[in-house]
């Protein structure tokens, strides 16, 4: 189904990449990735494969292939609708060009479902200062979005959204152990931004459970800002800590805190292991209700849990193994990774309506979900 908050995701992701670049270039390889997500009533899984490729000592480009196969029965569906599986499937292609101490970088990504059409183009810039201690990097991406309604064996197309946003990330090594990062997001919605499939309930007297639906309706902007901290200290056992903390806030009321920390263990020269934990809360959007007093309450009504009022905690683990440290005829060296999350959700103000009980007092919804990563590693 059409989601915003996906696409936040994805360019989060892709800057995130972005902003690891500074005077060197990735090194050439290729990944094959499966990935696997079980919780709350929906499974997500598929492959992933990348390759990347140096063309000269200036550049260097990739491809990468990923797929989510979605099977659905969350807690929104079950309220008013079937359960439904969809696939999506996106492409990315991209290129880097190093040129002195400046990293430049061109991408483009197509995702594609049958009622969801996106296009993402990117731009990324770094450059390395003051003897190669700080590291500024900025990034621009720009996203055209299709939105579709699966009516029976047609789509129908009910909007189109566009997102642009913009990056600031500065790196700066502290000691020769230690480096602080921040980062500045900001990011600009425009268009249909609900998902056409879901609705909102009011209180409704004359229907035999109490209440009835009606659809979502969103604002047709939104504004995101985000600033973020994290430092990483470096052992003297081959480990390493890392802390940080993002703060959040859109123009739908919503504000956000994340702090994590991890740590990562090196062993015997082939193996590293990791953990990490991380803690999100928010509160909701200014338009969101679990029940809304009576039809058309409101300009703006949304029911999406996550613009409610909640709560996350994940706790991950990771080990990695590398073998042909030695080479093997073209290759270099390879690496095989097993990452696990675990992720607890708790929601103040979003009930479990299929759980039953009276009106605007069933009980609050929460929720346990898993992630795998398994992927193999070849440098060449």
């Amino acid at each position: 189904m059409a989601a915003t908050s996906r696409w936040l995701l994805l360019l989060f992701l892709w800057f995130a990449s972005q902003s690891a670049l500074a005077a060197i270039l990735p090194a050439d390889r290729a990944d094959a990735l499966y990935h696997a997500y079980d919780g709350g009533g929906v499974q997500v899984n598929g492959p992933s494969i990348l390759v990347r490729k140096s063309i000269g000592t200036s550049v260097s480009a990739y491809y990468n292939y990923y797929v989510d196969n979605v099977t659905s029965a969350s807690v929104d569906v079950l309220s008013y609708a079937s359960p439904y599986t969809e696939q999506r499937i996106e492409q990315s292609v991209g290129i880097d060009y190093l040129h002195g101490k400046s990293t430049m970088s061109l991408s483009f990504t197509n995702s594609n479902e049958s009622d969801y059409l996106s296009d993402t183009y990117g731009f990324a810039i770094s450059q390395d200062l003051f003897g190669d201690l700080t590291t500024v990097s900025l990034g621009y991406s720009y996203s055209d979005n299709t939105v579709g309604r699966n009516v029976g064996n047609t789509t129908q197309i009910v909007g189109n959204a566009k997102l642009q946003a913009y990056r600031v990330t500065v790196s700066q090594i502290l000691t020769k152990n230690s480096i602080l990062g921040f980062t500045f997001d900001t990011m600009s919605d425009e268009g249909f931004l609900n998902n056409p499939y879901r609705s909102v309930r009011y209180r409704d007297p004359a229907s035999p459970t109490g209440f009835s639906y009606q659809s979502e309706v969103y604002p047709n902007t939104r504004t995101s800002n985000a600033g973020a901290l994290r430092l990483r200290y470096y052992l003297p056992w081959r480990g390493a800590l890392s802390a940080g903390y993002r703060l959040f806030s859109d123009t739908w009321g919503i504000r956000a805190n994340t702090w994590e920390v991890g740590y990562v263990q090196t062993w015997r020269d082939r193996w590293t292991f990791e953990i990490g934990y991380r803690l999100y809360s928010q509160t909701k959007a200014d338009f969101y209700s679990d029940l809304f007093p009576y039809q058309d309450a409101q300009n703006f009504l949304a029911r999406d849990k996550e613009l409610a009022t909640f709560s996350s905690r994940n706790l991950g683990f990771g080990v990695t193994y590398e073998f042909l440290k030695n080479g093997w005829g073209f290759i270099d060296t390879g690496s095989a990774n097993l990452f696990y999350d675990m992720f607890n959700f708790d929601y103040e103000d979003f009930r479990n309506i299929p759980a039953g009980g009276p009106v605007g007092q069933e009980p609050l919804y929460n929720f346990d979900a898993g992630v795998i990563r398994a992927f193999l590693s070849i440098w060449y």
